[in-house]
């Protein structure tokens, strides 16, 4: 699990990077919580994610936002962070040019700039966005929706109502072309203990796994 440092646009960002030993890996970026309530990409649910992303066979990258451990600059309201995940991205991409997919993961504020990348960058494939606070933020932005992905959410989430995530999902549901796989986890709140901390990156899995097989059928169709 090498460290790594790259540039980002408001100095230098930390992070730990895989390299698939597979030819034309996909790819896979994790994006942490809130800078601001200790959201740091050791994450219970950002390291899972990471860790599943890598047994899976991609390369994987989770990093530090800025102003977060030694990465450098200070918060800066969301806008920042979307650039910072952009630098990411294109780290990612320089060292996997061939790669067959794309994918981008977050887990609460992540997810928020996940998808705010989505928007940015019309090469992903694939999301998965945990706890996404569709409550603090507005979603608007995603029309269209650029693709499908897996949205999961604890039941009884008490920062983030599940019903303001399932409004979320039913809108992206009518985008012609787009299937939202929304995941419900009972029992759960915004933080999830490390038992359920499996069941998420068990769908997580799941789901990619499930999206990787259709894209090789469509391929060998061709």
């Amino acid at each position: 699990m090498p460290e790594v440092m790259f540039a980002g646009p408001d100095g230098r960002l930390e992070g730990r990077y895989h390299h698939s030993k597979q030819p034309n890996a996909p790819v896979a970026l994790v994006l942490h919580p809130h800078p601001l309530h200790g959201g740091t990409m050791n994450n219970r649910v950002v390291h899972a994610l990471y860790s599943r992303f890598q047994d899976m066979g991609f390369s994987a990258l989770r990093f530090n936002f800025r102003g977060v451990g030694r990465s450098q600059g200070r918060y800066d309201g969301g806008i920042g962070e979307i650039s910072d995940a952009a630098a990411a991205l294109d780290f990612i991409q320089a060292v996997n040019p061939n790669a067959s997919m794309l994918w981008v993961a977050g887990y609460s504020f992540g997810a928020y700039v996940g998808m705010q990348l989505l928007m940015r960058r019309p090469e992903m494939g694939g999301f998965v966005s945990i706890s996404a606070p569709a409550s603090h933020y507005d979603f608007g932005f995603l029309a269209p929706c650029p693709c499908s992905g897996l949205i999961m959410h604890g039941q009884d989430d008490e920062l983030v109502p599940e019903p303001s995530v399932r409004k979320l999902v039913d809108k992206l549901n009518t985008q012609r072309g787009i299937a939202i796989d929304y995941r419900v986890l009972e029992g759960a709140g915004h933080v999830f203990t490390p038992e359920q901390t499996v069941k998420v990156a068990d769908a997580a899995e799941d789901h990619v796994q499930t999206m990787l097989n259709r894209a090789r059928m469509a391929m060998a169709a061709d």
